[in-house]
């Protein structure tokens, strides 16, 4: 059995609940605390002129570079939105090669960018390939539906059915509406398994609302936690989602070996 931690959090760009304050560092330091091989991340910056000429503590690299620093040796990027003074999207940080990575537009026209950063990962010593998707998607149900329906199509087109598979993210789903599209992707939600409710999230700092979630495949859950309390209330407005999980290498067949390439 390969034991893997994963997290999830959509940073707020690198800013406190409030916005009052430039949090990056701090959450770098949060994040390296739980010893998580596999961070899927939302909101991040990767570019900002306007910030980085009035925050003292902007870094000179994109912010998922930031955050990944020595411990993270591998990251990806997608691209969600783009402005005259920047950019932002979802990233990947992880212990193990990154070997495939696309990024999956679905924004629907005239509203917010939203994207899904698929990744395959390569678990040294082993023949598992662990395929990842970070998801953010939209505020309106009507969109949800949309990119929901894409993200399955993603799943039964582009990952085999044996593969480990983690999708995680902001889904924005606070009604829960989208449970009866990835029930039939073959996913399991990792708090409703381990605790019969999925995890309110939002707001940080008295969390209501449930728009965080942690779906798998072919993954079995070994222990899930909010990170909700101090520090973690301070660095974002959604608290962060962990889990410890277990990969059965017995049963994986592998899917060939290469270098890092697109999956497009």
């Amino acid at each position: 059995m390969i034991a893997l931690n994963l997290l999830t959090a959509n940073i707020h760009m690198g800013f406190s609940f409030s916005r009052r304050r430039f949090v990056l560092p701090e959450l770098r330091e949060a994040i390296r605390e739980v010893s998580a091989d596999v961070v899927f991340l939302q909101e991040v910056q990767g570019a900002h002129s306007g910030h980085a000429r009035r925050h003292a503590r902007w870094p000179d690299v994109p912010h998922y570079e930031f955050l990944a620093d020595s411990l993270w040796p591998q990251f990806a990027y997608g691209q969600n939105a783009a402005y005259p003074h920047g950019h932002h999207g979802n990233a990947l940080l992880s212990k193990f090669p990154i070997v495939q990575q696309r990024n999956l537009d679905v924004s629907v026209d005239g509203h917010e960018g939203r994207g899904l950063l698929h990744c395959v990962l390569e678990i040294p010593g082993s023949a598992v390939r662990l395929h990842t998707l970070c998801v953010h998607l939209g505020l309106r149900e009507a969109h949800r539906g949309r990119q929901l329906d894409l993200l399955c199509r993603t799943v039964a087109e582009q990952i085999p059915a044996d593969a480990p598979l983690a999708v995680a993210g902001d889904f924005n789903d606070w009604r829960g509406r989208g449970h009866a599209a990835l029930a039939r992707c073959g996913l399991r939600e990792a708090f409703l398994d381990a605790h019969g409710r999925l995890a309110r999230t939002f707001p940080a700092r008295w969390p209501l609302l449930p728009l965080d979630r942690m779906y798998l495949r072919n993954v079995q859950v070994h222990e899930v936690a909010v990170l909700s309390s101090r520090p973690w209330s301070h660095l974002s407005d959604h608290a962060t989602l962990f889990a410890r999980v277990g990969i059965d290498a017995t049963s994986i067949v592998a899917e060939g070996h290469g270098r890092q390439r697109s999956l497009a």
